[in-house]
């Protein structure tokens, strides 16, 4: 069905920047928005940003100013622009997308494997 393939993680030291890329495929999809998120070795999975269609965007507060998400419809991918890397963002990230099926009358959210990004010196 929908497959979902992030890339760009890796170790990068703290005030480092990576760029996260996350590509959907699938027949005939119907994508409504896109996002990262998040999960810490002992936290709970946390929403990063998320993207709509028509480029409505929503952070997590903490992140604001630090971290751009941004999409490109046509390919449809989501990218994640971090800046300024602290330790504490270490994570593994995951991608998500919501996707309309059933002739629009449901919608589904599928997820990636995920992508670790690591923060330390």
């Amino acid at each position: 069905q929908v497959q979902l393939v992030e890339s760009g993680g890796g170790l990068v030291q703290p005030g480092g920047s990576l760029r996260l890329s996350c590509a959907a495929s699938g027949r005939d999809l119907s994508i409504n928005g896109m996002g990262w998120f998040r999960q810490a070795p002992g936290k709970q999975r946390e929403l990063v940003a998320s993207i709509t269609t028509g480029s409505r965007t929503n952070y997590a507060d903490s992140l604001k100013g630090r971290f751009t998400i941004s999409g490109d419809n046509a390919k449809n991918t989501v990218y994640l622009q971090m800046n300024s890397l602290k330790p504490e963002d270490t994570a593994v990230y995951y991608c998500s997308a919501d996707v309309r099926e059933n002739g629009g009358l449901t919608v589904r959210a599928y997820w990636g494997q995920g992508t670790q990004v690591t923060v330390s010196s």
